[in-house]
């Protein structure tokens, strides 16, 4: 289990504007990602150095984006003005979160620019609508590209400051209840602070390392 990705809601001005503002405070070139068609949305890649990548997202006018919980936390968020959606964590195997949750996984897919197609499982995006400061899972597909190498980067993820309880998170990922689990170092190249929420408990905010600099978005 590994923070793999975070998401972005596209802010008033769209996905395009969103996703070049963010990409130039990194110092990174945006990279279309193409469609999501279960879900009526569409992405912008920005990639990161370590296997992970910044994923900013947008709503489409679409019947997938009223009835995907994805589409449906994407355009609520957009909807509140954009920002931090939330964080995803990769699994190696689902059925571990599967059981951690109580529902199966539902597959995803992304059709690149270029006509490939991009495949994986997710899970918990309906826990991170009702509790946003915990994250959903992914298990992508063996045998493709992972989206943080669709193009150049020299940012890396440092920390996230997250308006809830780290119990609360940990507890969902199953990191609590059995011996060798239960500790504080199963990613310990990410910082992260918890803050105590003064509203809806969810992602505030995340710093990143480019050039030798904290940026924070």
């Amino acid at each position: 289990m590994r923070v793999d990705h975070l998401v972005f809601a596209a802010e008033p001005d769209g996905l395009v504007a969103t996703a070049k503002r963010l990409g130039d405070m990194l110092g990174v070139e945006p990279i279309d990602g193409g469609l999501h068609p279960r879900f009526g949305t569409r992405n912008s890649i920005v990639p990161l150095l370590d296997h992970r990548f910044l994923e900013v997202v947008e709503v489409l006018d679409h019947p997938a984006s009223d009835k995907a919980p994805f589409g449906q936390a994407v355009r609520a968020r957009s909807e509140a003005g954009g920002g931090w959606l939330g964080w995803v964590v990769e699994v190696e195997d689902i059925s571990i979160a599967e059981q951690l949750v109580g529902r199966p996984a539902v597959p995803g897919n992304r059709h690149r620019p270029d006509g490939v197609e991009v495949t994986w499982k997710q899970l918990g995006v309906r826990g991170t609508m009702s509790d946003p400061q915990v994250p959903f899972f992914i298990e992508w597909t063996p045998g493709q590209q992972h989206p943080s190498q669709d193009g150049a980067t020299d940012a890396a993820l440092e920390s996230l400051q997250i308006a809830g309880s780290p119990e609360r998170v940990r507890e969902w990922l199953g990191l609590v209840g059995e011996p060798g689990v239960d500790r504080d170092d199963w990613e310990p190249e990410i910082t992260f602070d918890f803050i105590a929420p003064m509203g809806t408990p969810g992602l505030m905010s995340v710093s990143f390392r480019c050039d030798g600099e904290t940026v924070v978005l």
